[in-house]
């Protein structure tokens, strides 16, 4: 499976920040966020969705892989996505260890493991 996705309870901004706190008891950091929405309406397009893209890092396992293999970095940052569906929150993102399996090299497979078991933790935290 190329995600991992739940379901919470929480309003949009309410998961954004449980998140954020989860995040950054790991270590991560919020480098970015795109509000999908606002920017599509901004250029004039119809769209209605609520739709964030969180570009998540950790500095020191950013470091990390890139010194093991630069081509980690067409990857970084992670995403992690916040969205609404038929009246539900959301939070998922595309799995690590999807992504690097593109690279065909076993040690960044075992990175991005590591990654993507924290990630994943802090998504069930946020939940």
């Amino acid at each position: 499976m190329f995600d991992y996705t739940v379901a919470t309870d929480k309003s949009m901004n309410d998961a954004i920040e449980s998140i954020k706190e989860s995040l950054e008891d790991e270590g991560f950091g919020i480098l970015w966020m795109f509000d999908m929405k606002e920017k599509l309406q901004e250029k004039e397009l119809e769209f209605q969705k609520e739709l964030r893209v969180l570009e998540v890092c950790n500095p020191q396992e950013a470091q990390r892989v890139l010194n093991e293999n630069q081509m980690a970095g067409y990857f970084l940052p992670c995403k992690i996505v916040v969205y609404e569906d038929n009246g539900q929150t959301k939070i998922g993102m595309p799995k690590p260890t999807a992504l690097i399996s593109l690279l065909n090299d076993d040690n960044m497979k075992l990175f991005a493991k590591d990654i993507e078991d924290r990630l994943i933790s802090c998504i069930d935290k946020s939940k």
